[in-house]
């Protein structure tokens, strides 16, 4: 009775043991395709299809090969389609650091204190920094562009305005982030920017009857901040030779470009008035 028994237990264990290698070599010839794999893993499809960028153009099966036991690792390397030799960029190591989920790849999250990653595709822009050295050049790149890509700060995050007139997209007008110090403007920048820091010339100018008061700032000041012209730059030499040489500043008599012909009345002692004791 119990060597039947035991033939019995016998027989059904190779049986299962034969019909477990049926199926597992019946499901190894099977071709799975992206639709089997999203009946459990629909979360990852979902997120290529919103927000996978170029990673739409591939299948589950190109990054994934083989499934777990039958594979034990199908986890891939980023290495594994991203090995372009001539980009920096494909050698940094630590792929996950910025881009922390394959699935969606354009969105990328930072850590605190980053640089240098960042520098294998921003080569411009850490070249102004590094040329033109400011307080900024001392930063890391996540300190103005932090948490998620391509975030542009207003300057205001860091920097008080010049003045209440100075509106967080007029900075730029002037200062280029990666180079601050260099100040550039365009000829139609208007006057009141340039009044947050050069107010009495400006309430001169403002206040002036001379043709100079319907000039903006930057016309004459032009292209580069702290630019002064010469007259004869605009008038020439207006005054004959002999003038010229007596007096060979415009100033002299014309008073200063912001408060042009302004004279005063001459203030002349009468004839036979006593000298002052």
């Amino acid at each position: 009775m119990k060597l039947n028994r035991s033939l019995k237990l016998l027989v059904l264990f190779v049986s299962h043991v034969i019909l477990l290698a049926y199926a597992t070599s019946l499901w190894a010839a099977t071709e799975l395709g992206s639709g089997d794999c999203v009946k459990c893993h629909a979360a990852q499809p979902a997120q290529v299809n919103e927000k996978g960028g170029r990673h739409k153009t591939v299948s589950c099966q190109d990054c994934h090969s083989g499934h777990r036991p039958a594979s034990k690792n199908n986890i891939p390397v980023c290495s594994q389609c991203h090995n372009n030799k001539e980009k920096l960029h494909f050698q940094t190591p630590g792929c996950l650091t910025c881009h922390s989920n394959p699935h969606t790849p354009l969105v990328i999250s930072f850590t605190k204190n980053l640089t240098e990653p960042c520098l294998t595709c921003h080569t411009p822009q850490i070249k102004q920094l590094r040329e033109n050295k400011s307080k900024h050049t001392a930063l890391y790149c996540t300190t103005c562009h932090a948490d998620v890509h391509r975030k542009i700060p207003a300057c205001t995050q860091c920097h008080k305005p010049h003045s209440a007139d100075v509106m967080p997209a007029d900075c730029l007008k002037c200062h280029k982030p990666h180079m601050p110090k260099n100040v550039t403007y365009a000829e139609d920048t208007n006057n009141k920017l340039c009044a947050a820091c050069h107010k009495n010339p400006y309430n001169l100018l403002t206040a002036s009857k001379a043709k100079h008061g319907a000039f903006n700032c930057a016309f004459c000041h032009q292209d580069k901040h702290k630019a002064m012209p010469k007259c004869q730059d605009c008038h020439g030499d207006k005054h004959p030779k002999g003038i010229m040489a007596k007096f060979p500043k415009c100033g002299n008599c014309h008073g200063i470009a912001h408060d042009l012909n302004n004279w005063k009345p001459a203030t002349q002692k009468p004839a036979g008035a006593p000298k002052a004791q």
